[in-house]
């Protein structure tokens, strides 16, 4: 039954529809804002840190990269330090990561770059913890939004329409809904029945498929990284890996094959495949490893963005954020950290919103926020795509003249981040998100990929079938 805190009329209230990530970021954000925020969740939420029916894609390799760990320690300060506790890997994003890219292995040394591996089930239970012990927040799960309510003409959310299995539908009003549901929001739908324009969608596919499966280490074992990486290589070299360590002593080991070429399920597939990478030292660590889960597979990787920002009309009330808006390759490991990077624009939105006007009130918000919310995704949907359209077999459209030259340029500052530590240091603060992608452009780096243009091979020659692999050598990481 519908167990709701009491109400007055006075109150200003949000609803939040989906209670991912996304869905509870977004929550945090709102308590500052509103007096009550409540998240409806279609699942019932587990007590411990488990797998749940709403979120499949749990069980492969997440990670919230540096920019999303700092967001979320600004959202609820002291929670690194709780992760901490909770025996989640200390890792050094450069020393503690060993990684096979398009010209050989990166090199390796202690860096500022320091994160924390944990699966994705533990990240989204300490963040729910949090939450539930916020006087502002409650949470209605096995619950079902069926419909958004409106006020007589249409031009304003008012709530919405909630099922349970096997009772009373109910309504729950609010001031503000946001649709943080993921890649099936109903939200286009709804709009449509409500009078107005859905939005239009670019969708980029470059079909790719993953196969996880959950380790302990072999008894003894020893290595100097903490994640492993064989990156697959454009455009014919589809197979690539990850091997994350999180808490529990337990290894995610993620293959991943692109342009169709799927990783199986099976046992003997599974170890084939792995085999198959460019290095064979995934391989080699897993092959005596205990399997401690069966193995995953999840091929649902399109690119997906519904451009709100676009639309000429919305009605108040009503903003989307998260997967509801712009669903990633997962591949790139972007989409936890770009939803930490929408939930700060709506802070920041809403603080300038609420300055603005001078009853507090939150007329056409949603049009500026899905404009906001627009460019700050904007750089991770280009990187992803970017690298997709690097693929044969990729849907949704062709690189353009500029992507063309920005592959062409990323292919040389590749084939010089394995003898540069300076170019891979920055490569990885761009790819954490630290820095803008401008940043490959300061003079000092832009002459050096200048001159491989001019002077190297096509790149047809150079970045396809009959590389050397160097063998990979463990390493000393001495700190500075």
């Amino acid at each position: 039954m519908l167990d709701l805190q009491i109400s007055t009329a006075t109150e200003n209230k949000a609803i939040v529809i989906g209670g991912s990530i996304a869905g509870l970021l977004t929550a945090q954000v709102l308590t500052k804002y509103f007096d009550r925020v409540t998240i409806v969740e279609r699942d019932r939420f587990p007590e411990q840190p488990e797998q749940r029916h709403g979120i499949p894609q749990a069980h492969h390799v997440h990670v919230l990269l540096i920019r999303g760990q700092q967001i979320l320690e600004q959202l609820f300060p002291g929670i690194i330090a709780e992760l901490t506790n909770a025996g989640t890997p200390i890792v050094d994003s450069i020393a503690d990561f060993a990684w096979l890219g398009y010209n050989g292995w990166a090199p390796r040394f202690s860096s500022h770059l320091i994160s924390r591996a944990c699966s994705r089930n533990l990240l989204e239970w300490t963040i729910r913890r949090r939450l539930a012990a916020n006087e502002r927040i409650e949470f209605v799960q096995a619950a079902q939004v069926t419909n958004l309510l409106s006020n007589p003409d249409k031009t304003t959310i008012t709530g919405v329409g909630v099922s349970f299995r096997n009772e009373p539908e109910a309504e729950i009003l609010a001031n503000l809904v946001v649709d943080a549901s993921g890649r099936n929001s109903h939200t286009p739908q709804w709009l449509e029945e409500l009078g107005y324009q859905p939005p239009q969608q670019t969708v980029v596919n470059s079909f790719l498929g993953y196969a996880t499966r959950w380790y302990h280490p072999p008894e003894g074992f020893q290595a100097d990284w903490k994640i492993l990486l064989i990156a697959a290589k454009p455009p014919h070299k589809t197979r690539g890996a990850v091997l994350y360590s999180v808490e529990g002593n337990r290894w995610i080991v993620t293959l991943a094959g692109v342009n169709r070429d799927y990783p199986p399920t099976d046992e003997a597939g599974f170890l084939d495949f792995a085999k198959s990478l460019r290095s064979p030292i995934l391989y080699q660590a897993i092959k005596d490893a205990q399997p401690i889960s069966p193995i995953y597979g999840y091929k649902r990787t399109e690119n997906n963005l519904r451009h709100y920002e676009k639309l000429s009309r919305l009605p108040e009330g009503l903003i989307m954020v998260g997967d509801a808006v712009c669903a990633f390759n997962p591949v790139y490991g972007q989409g936890m950290t770009t939803a930490a990077l929408g939930a700060l624009t709506l802070d920041e939105c809403l603080s300038k919103q609420l300055s603005k006007q001078s009853q507090g009130n939150l007329i056409g918000f949603p049009r500026y926020f899905q404009k906001q919310l627009s460019k700050a995704i904007s750089v991770p949907w280009l990187m992803a795509t970017g690298e997709d359209f690097r693929w044969p077999a990729t849907e949704g459209g062709k690189p353009d003249p500029i992507s063309k030259f920005m592959q062409l340029y990323m292919d040389r500052l590749l084939l010089l981040q394995a003898d540069s530590p300076e170019i891979h240091q920055l490569f990885s603060e761009v790819m954490n998100l630290l820095k803008p992608p401008s940043a490959f452009f300061q003079p000092g780096i832009l002459m050096q990929v200048l001159k491989r243009i001019i002077n190297l091979r096509p790149q047809s020659d150079e970045l396809i079938d009959g590389e050397n692999i160097p063998k990979y050598q463990p390493l000393v990481i001495h700190n500075s």
